[in-house]
């Protein structure tokens, strides 16, 4: 069996959570082991949310980090975003049509929560 490297099958097209969600399955079912146990994806997400903790707090001034601690922001949110989609993966979730919902539930409920921008339409490409 050929060894996948990360990203070899998404460079050329926008990835989608159902692309990143087959990547890294294919990268995880390489390995014998395979997925962990949900409690310990639990954890890792877990210990990924608080070095992504550690960073923010670092950059935000609070609290300064020891030398040679340096991280990358992006990398550390996409620690998080991996070990997510490891547990979305362990228990099928179609992260696609979670997010669709969690946007419509979002929409549906906050619509009047907030004040809107006057100059402001939605722009699926804008973040």
């Amino acid at each position: 069996m050929t060894s996948i490297a990360f990203g070899e099958k998404m460079d050329n097209a926008p990835a989608t959570l159902a692309s990143v969600q087959k990547t890294v399955n294919d990268w995880i079912s390489q390995f014998e082991e395979g997925y962990w146990p949900p409690l310990s994806m639990l954890a890792a997400i877990t210990e990924e949310v608080g070095e992504l903790a550690r960073e923010i707090n670092h950059r935000e001034g609070h609290k300064k980090k020891r030398q040679g601690c340096e991280a990358d922001l992006g990398l550390e949110l996409a620690d998080v975003l991996f070990s997510l989609v490891c547990l979305a993966n362990y228990y099928h979730v179609d992260l696609d049509e979670a997010f669709k919902s969690v946007l419509q539930k979002y929409t549906k409920r906050d619509m009047d929560r907030w004040t809107k921008k006057k100059d402001h339409s939605l722009n699926p490409a804008e973040p």
